[in-house]
């Protein structure tokens, strides 16, 4: 299938998502995918979810006139209160599926006084994001009103056809505002979710397994917490999995599918295995909801847990990289899709950009989509242990994604899978994936390291999140 497929609005490759949203990275993704039964294998551990955080709250108000004018837009050719009532739907069945609180205010509001005692209430009692539906033309003055004295809560504005080149114009400079002027009702499931993805980020922590020390770092602009704990931590608890039936069944899964077997041996697939469960159990003794190790050169590697983990929504990050932590997190909750982290080496003669690294996920259309990519089981840098080796689709559209924390921004290019490098002659990480990139004159000006490559074209809604968070979106080259 092809990933544009898999969405709604053609602006969105991630915007219908039919199950519970993956907060935070968090492993919720694992209890639904178990009860759809897209999973091949029965593992109790796929069936917990490792301390999901809270529940967003999101406001709902709605600007029109009580009595529809006839001589206006949408005018007596549309029924206003049915639309409404739609809208509504259309924002509680989201919600259900993101795990998100709507507070929605069924009276519209039309009149200066009415929007003055509705913002005093949101000071009051702030929520986490605020929905605006203007839907009249004449009425986009309450819309400026509540642009202007909101304070800085997050703010988009959805117009279903009710807006001139004028009146779009409102909120187009102000900061955290998103207009999102469309006729495709099922967008507003898109605005619910970028507007959540800003509280859910404040409330996810992600462990990094690496140095001695014990602490936490919080995020300044975004209040996800980094939670640091010591590296001989991961070796400590390694020591306690034996070869159970969880850890069998995951081994026999990726020995099962596998397109072939190159190096390894069925006992190191198990002992790649267990260090998925050993990644589970930390997360859940440190109440996080992502990993990120310091796992450059292990005998054992991570890949194969972290390609599981990637494929089941939940953040799990190369060489305790802290920007394509955030970078990872992003995806996960904006787009619904995992990531692919990896090392840019551009090929000058076809001016293309080849990404190699040792763990790709599989999921490449989503984490609740049936394609999964097929892959070989080959072994790692040392020349021991596993990592897969997936194949993307040649043909399809791409995202090249890069996050900074300092200062916080995202940098973004869009473009094609071109093929997979071959190893050997070529001697990489064992993905590697040759992309040509829109608009890049020459490949070698592409910004950043470990950047990530996301199946789909991701541009708009990142960059729609971008306006809602205050966080720069930028060109990646």
């Amino acid at each position: 299938m092809h990933p544009c497929q898999t969405c709604q609005a053609s602006s969105c490759p991630a915007t219908l998502s039919r199950r519970r949203f993956l907060t935070g990275a968090a492993a919720a993704a694992a209890t639904v995918a178990g009860r759809m039964g897209l999973f091949d294998f029965a593992s109790s551990l796929s069936a917990t979810e490792p301390n999901p955080p809270g529940q967003p709250v999101i406001n709902v108000v709605f600007i029109r006139p009580e009595q529809a004018p006839i001589v206006s837009w949408p005018g007596g050719n549309c029924d206003v209160p049915a639309q409404q009532a739609l809208f509504t739907r259309t924002l509680a069945d989201a919600a259900k599926l993101l795990d998100v609180r709507l507070e929605v205010r069924h009276k519209p509001l039309s009149q200066a006084g009415e929007v003055g005692e509705y913002l005093q209430q949101l000071k009051q009692a702030p929520p986490d994001g605020l929905l605006v539906c203007a839907m009249e033309l004449v009425l986009w003055e309450p819309v400026n009103q509540i642009i202007q004295h909101r304070g800085d809560l997050p703010l988009l504005v959805y117009s279903n056809v009710t807006g001139f080149t004028q009146q779009l114009q409102t909120g187009r400079d102000a900061p955290r505002v998103y207009v999102g002027a469309t006729q495709e009702v099922g967008w507003l499931a898109t605005g619910l979710r970028l507007l959540s993805a800003i509280p859910r980020l404040k409330q996810t922590r992600v462990l990094f397994v690496a140095g001695n020390d014990t602490r936490d770092q919080v995020i300044e602009g975004l209040g996800t917490t980094f939670h640091w704990i010591p590296k001989a931590r991961f070796a400590q608890a390694f020591k306690q999995v034996g070869p159970t039936k969880e850890v069998r069944a995951i081994a026999d899964f990726y020995i099962r599918n596998a397109r072939k077997i190159v190096e390894p041996k069925a006992p190191d697939v198990l002992e790649a295995a267990k260090n998925y469960v050993v990644c589970r159990r930390l997360m859940e003794l440190e109440n996080c909801q992502g990993i990120a190790i310091d796992c450059l050169g292990w005998q054992n590697p991570v890949c194969l847990a972290f390609s599981k983990l990637r494929d089941q929504g939940i953040v799990a990050v190369c060489e305790q990289d802290t920007n394509a932590t955030i970078g990872m997190l992003l995806t996960h909750l904006l787009a619904g899709r995992p990531c692919f982290q990896q090392d840019p080496s551009p090929n000058t003669v076809n001016n293309t950009l080849i990404g190699a690294h040792c763990t790709s996920p599989l999921r490449l259309e989503g984490f609740d989509q049936p394609y999964r990519a097929p892959y070989l089981l080959r072994d790692y840098h040392t020349r021991t242990g596993v990592s897969p080796q997936v194949l993307w689709p040649p043909g399809q559209p791409v995202t090249i994604l890069q996050a900074n924390l300092k200062p916080l921004s995202v940098m973004l290019g869009t473009g094609r899978v071109v093929a997979n490098v071959a190893q050997p002659p070529s001697g990489c990480c064992r993905t590697a994936v040759e992309i040509e990139l829109d608009g890049v004159a020459d490949t070698r000006d592409v910004k950043g390291f470990h950047q990530h490559f996301v199946l789909g074209n991701l541009a708009r809604p990142f960059k729609a999140y971008g306006r809602l968070a205050g966080i720069p979106v930028t060109p990646i080259c």
